[in-house]
């Protein structure tokens, strides 16, 4: 028996899909019962009957706080996905972001090893990879730096990758997953899925940073690859393409038929923005959606080197803008 936490995200879900297509037992985590409906609606994109998968998982309502809910999650479980995070760039949600994604993931460690699971997937990111300061790429060995002036996102998820490696320790297999920009259908309200809903209102203003990208398929079939093979104690960049995120935001524009971002956002009026965001949320109240942090990466030009996957498996990434045109179409249709 599978588990898998945070299945209904877009990770999760994409997930679920591929190990109930694929027949295997799953059991999922979910925290809020109308989130399950968004499972359906991504199953319903790539099957005619999304019914008949989604009622082969078996579903444990459970918080990555609750040790007895977890508990009760962990029965009967061989294989366990930890895809479940919480996702934010606000400077102000650093300790509800540690609890998440630090303590979450230190819980599922200990049921991990307290369970004798065979094995764990974990879905981290490149945020938790250093930089470079030159045009070397970067990779599973480049250094993170705690000095550095990192988004408090990278820092839990560092965290949270010390504890997964703290597991190996004490008997845990593990694999970590480092993904770039994720592109896949369903969730319109963050994530890469709202820049596609920000492009279709039309987004004004572009920056020069460049990062990488990958499908969420290519993410869900390298993690069971990974899971299922003998590899063991190893992190992996995720990452089909480096691109800009002009050029990105540009063939989004051009799939959804819409003008693109004509205005560069530099450093002067990023600078601007990340105060004067800052000064709202003081005043109204309302989340941030733009940190000094998250301005500084929209302008970093991180190139990521994918080859150590490449190395390990056998894999063919999906280009890109296959990916941007399959989710276009998918927005279309729903908006």
């Amino acid at each position: 028996m599978i588990l898998v936490t945070g299945g209904t995200g877009l990770v999760g879900s994409h997930l679920l899909y591929q190990l109930t297509k694929e027949n295997k037992s799953v059991k999922a985590i979910y925290r809020n019962e109308k989130k399950l409906a968004i499972v359906k609606k991504v199953f319903s994109y790539y099957t005619d009957n999304p019914n008949i998968l989604f009622n082969k998982i078996e579903w444990i309502q459970a918080d990555l706080l609750d040790i007895p809910q977890l508990t009760q999650a962990f029965k009967g479980i061989s294989f366990v996905y930890h895809c479940a995070a919480f996702v934010s760039f606000e400077p102000n949600k650093y300790w509800l972001l540690r609890k998440t994604n630090i303590e979450g993931t230190a819980n599922i460690v200990n049921l991990s090893i307290d369970n004798k699971i065979k094995k764990m997937c974990y879905v981290s990111s490149v945020a938790t990879l250093g930089s470079t300061n030159n045009k070397d790429r970067i990779d599973e060995e480049t250094l993170w730096n705690p000095e550095a002036d990192n988004a408090v996102y990278g820092i839990t998820k560092y965290g949270a990758e010390m504890e997964v490696w703290r597991g190996t320790q004490e008997g845990l297999d593990a694999v970590i997953v480092n993904p770039g920009v994720i592109i896949g259908p369903g969730i319109w309200k963050y994530g890469s899925g709202n820049i596609f809903k920000k492009v279709a209102n039309g987004l004004q203003y572009y920056t020069d940073g460049t990062v990488g990208y990958i499908d969420v398929f290519d993410v869900v079939n390298i993690m069971i690859q990974l899971l299922e093979s003998n590899i063991k104690n190893k992190r992996f960049v995720l990452v089909s393409e480096n691109w800009t995120y002009k050029y990105f935001i540009d063939c989004i524009a051009n799939a959804l038929k819409v003008k693109p971002p004509s205005k560069k956002a530099g450093v002067i009026i990023l600078g601007i923005g990340w105060r004067l965001d800052w000064l709202y949320c003081k005043l109204t109240g309302k989340r941030r959606s733009l940190s000094k942090q998250l301005s500084n990466t929209l302008m970093s030009k991180s190139i990521y080197d994918n080859s150590k996957i490449k190395r390990h498996l056998n894999i063919e990434f999906k280009p890109i803008n296959v990916s941007i045109k399959e989710v276009s179409e998918i927005y279309l249709k729903e908006n």
